[in-house]
């Protein structure tokens, strides 16, 4: 009896969580790269417990709980998850997934790609977490799109999403229109208002507008429909994100109020008027340089894959491209409208370099759906254009990281490797502080502080 009382006694005195069976992954001997934009540190240990880092720096300044699953990352290099702060859930990147772009809808209806387009998001989430990204940001879409950040949140095999409803817009194309549509026009500033609020009981992570100015069109009219949705977004705690891809309607929603500029300035360079007002708002510059290559790439039939796009794009997406040429054009309203070949450093190149040195936060991020620009992957190609543009590799990991967790509103959780935050992260077998396209030698992938296994039946 007396021994029977001390076997207990002594299970009282052992901590309950020695007895389960520790929750506390320690990862040693990396050097930890943190997404602030400082140096990487060598040597490192990142203890992480019930999904967040408990304490992370030099190994020697960090101790290891005797209790603790370590994993041997020595020669390693750790980043924070990525995170592609804008993609499209309801465009597939197949050529059947914008018949505004390209009429092809009598070889297969728009219904028919967006129910397929539903079906396949568990493997497009699937398609994120391989390509190391473990957070994106919905840059507008359907009122489904609330659907999928909680199908998303649900499924432990999936990113972590942020979204924004039906773009609130200038201008509609006619293929584009359906039942629940993707892009709304706003024809008054009432109208506009009213459109905000039709999202709010969704609680979407910030309102997306789409600022389309063409010839002949009023700006001032249409800035004011672009400022009536930012004040009544404003006024209900959201966040304003503004496509406006000229100089001019930059500006103007700059103006109006915008927060985050979706796209680079791409038809001439910026100038002093407009830097001052980025930076007088602290507003986020999004990247988005590989979306214009996708489409020209298989606009004009060119088509020319990264290893990494080819290990982890859809296969299902990428075949349609080829059969884009296989189709008379006497079936294609419209025809093709093929893209020019790029210029050696294109406008957006220029401005991206020169809004980075100003102190600009650059988000570097895809539009990825769009035709040619493949969910997942496509953000590995963005780096190497960033690169291209004169980025460093450092300020391209912060960009893809804190810069793009403030565009999800999360970057007191995920965005950086520090105490108390989420154990996001990528466990890379080559450095990237020395080449960016290191980013794609990927080891393992922590989401929440749980290693993601990705079968290859799950990219199926």
């Amino acid at each position: 009896m007396k021994k029977t009382a001390l076997v207990l006694a002594l299970l009282a005195a052992i901590p309950l969580f020695a007895r389960q069976g520790s929750t506390i992954t320690v990862i040693l001997g990396p050097t930890i790269i943190d997404g602030t934009g400082r140096q990487g540190i060598r040597n490192g240990a990142i203890v992480i417990e019930n999904g967040r880092i408990r304490d992370i720096g030099p190994r020697g300044n960090v101790r290891v709980p005797a209790n603790a699953k370590t994993i041997d990352a020595k020669d390693k290099y750790v980043i924070p998850g990525l995170i592609d702060a804008h993609v499209h859930f309801f465009q597939s990147s197949d050529v059947y997934t914008r018949p505004d772009v390209v009429d092809l809808r009598k070889q297969r209806s728009y219904n028919t790609e967006l129910d397929w387009i539903k079906e396949r998001l568990p493997v497009t989430f699937a398609r994120y977490l391989a390509s190391g990204i473990t957070g994106v940001v919905d840059c507008g879409g359907p009122m489904w799109n609330f659907s999928v950040r909680e199908l998303a949140a649900k499924t432990k095999n999936a990113p972590r999403v942020a979204v924004a409803g039906p773009l609130i817009s200038t201008y509609v194309p006619p293929a584009l229109q359906t039942a629940d549509p993707p892009i709304i026009k706003a024809n008054t500033p009432a109208e506009a208002r009213e459109l905000v609020r039709r999202q709010v009981d969704n609680k979407p992570d910030f309102i997306k507008i789409w600022f389309i100015h063409r010839p002949g069109e009023n700006l001032e009219e249409q800035t004011q429909i672009v400022k009536a949705a930012a004040d009544e977004a404003r006024m209900r705690g959201l966040r304003v994100a503004v496509h406006a891809t000229e100089l001019m309607t930059a500006k103007a929603a700059l103006e109006a109020g915008a927060d985050i500029l979706v796209h680079s300035v791409s038809d001439r360079l910026v100038d002093n008027e407009f830097i001052n007002l980025v930076k007088k708002r602290d507003v986020l510059y999004m990247t988005t340089l590989v979306v214009e290559e996708g489409y020209r790439e298989v606009l004009n039939q060119q088509v020319s894959l990264s290893e990494i796009e080819q290990r982890l794009g859809d296969p299902k997406v990428i075949e349609t491209w080829a059969q884009l040429g296989k189709i008379p054009l006497s079936d294609i309203p419209g025809g093709i409208r093929t893209r020019p070949a790029r210029e050696t450093r294109p406008v957006t190149f220029q401005n991206l370099a020169l809004l980075e040195s100003t102190g600009v936060r650059i988000v570097g991020a895809t539009d990825a759906g769009n035709i040619g620009t493949l969910h997942g992957p496509a953000l590995h190609r963005e780096f190497e254009l960033m690169a291209e543009a004169g980025i460093r590799p450092l300020e391209i990991i912060v960009s893809a990281t804190k810069n793009a967790a403030a565009v999800m509103g999360r970057q007191t959780e995920v965005g950086t490797l520090e105490k108390g935050k989420f154990a996001d992260l990528v466990i890379l077998d080559a450095d990237p502080q020395i080449d960016i396209k290191n980013t794609r030698k990927i080891s393992r992938v922590m989401k929440n502080g749980e290693f993601i296994e990705i079968t290859p039946g799950m990219l199926r």
